[in-house]
């Protein structure tokens, strides 16, 4: 009798369509989700299918990239897509535990043991009220601007390069100023004119 019970089981089942995999051609803004169109491999037609991602996180896939389609009540007209892939862009060679962010345009960030490799051409961060960088050094390898006031409290060292310059009225307070150079001030040189100073001859 239990034989009987599972065939009639197995045989309910074999008219439920199960998850199947297709590939992506197009997609959407829908109401709540991205809405795709592709393609069953078996050649037949995906329409407006819902794709769920984890909260958090979103992507929009590019043609070609293949997708599990889970035909909820066995209806593929009711399909939801619940996992993408696509090697032409993926990520390759991760080392046990890493994690890779990519796109299909070379942008990627790699999080690596101890350690993220981030690449893409612009980086742009926007902080509304405040930035803050806790880290023993940091090192630029271009030029850097900064468009408003630059404080610090470490005391500052430049080398290299064509030394410094300043545009505007420079104020130093609380010490003095040394150089094994010369001091060129309105065009004259003060080792080429020791003459008066501080009122002495």
């Amino acid at each position: 009798m239990i034989s009987d019970i599972d065939k009639r089981i197995r045989r309910a089942l074999s008219g439920i369509r199960q998850a199947f995999r297709g590939v992506l051609q197009r997609s959407g803004e829908g109401a709540g989700s991205q809405l795709i169109q592709g393609e069953g491999l078996a050649g037949e037609p995906l329409q407006d299918l819902e794709l769920f991602q984890q909260f958090g996180f979103t992507s929009r896939p590019p043609a070609g990239t293949a997708i599990v389609v889970l035909p909820l009540g066995g209806r593929t007209s009711h399909g939801i897509i619940i996992a993408t892939e696509n090697g032409q862009y993926r990520v390759k060679e991760l080392q046990p535990g890493e994690t890779a962010i990519f796109n299909a345009f070379g942008d990627t960030f790699v999080f690596k043991d101890g350690q993220i490799d981030g690449t893409t051409k612009r980086f742009t961060l926007t902080a509304t009220e405040s930035m803050q960088f806790d880290s023993p050094q940091a090192h630029f390898t271009g030029a850097v601007s900064v468009q408003q006031q630059l404080s610090g409290n470490g005391g500052l060292a430049i080398q290299g390069g064509s030394g410094a310059t300043f545009s505007g009225d420079v104020q130093q307070t609380g010490g003095s100023y040394s150089t094994d150079g010369d001091v060129v001030a309105g065009g004259k040189s003060f080792l080429g004119h020791q003459g008066v100073l501080g009122g002495v001859q």
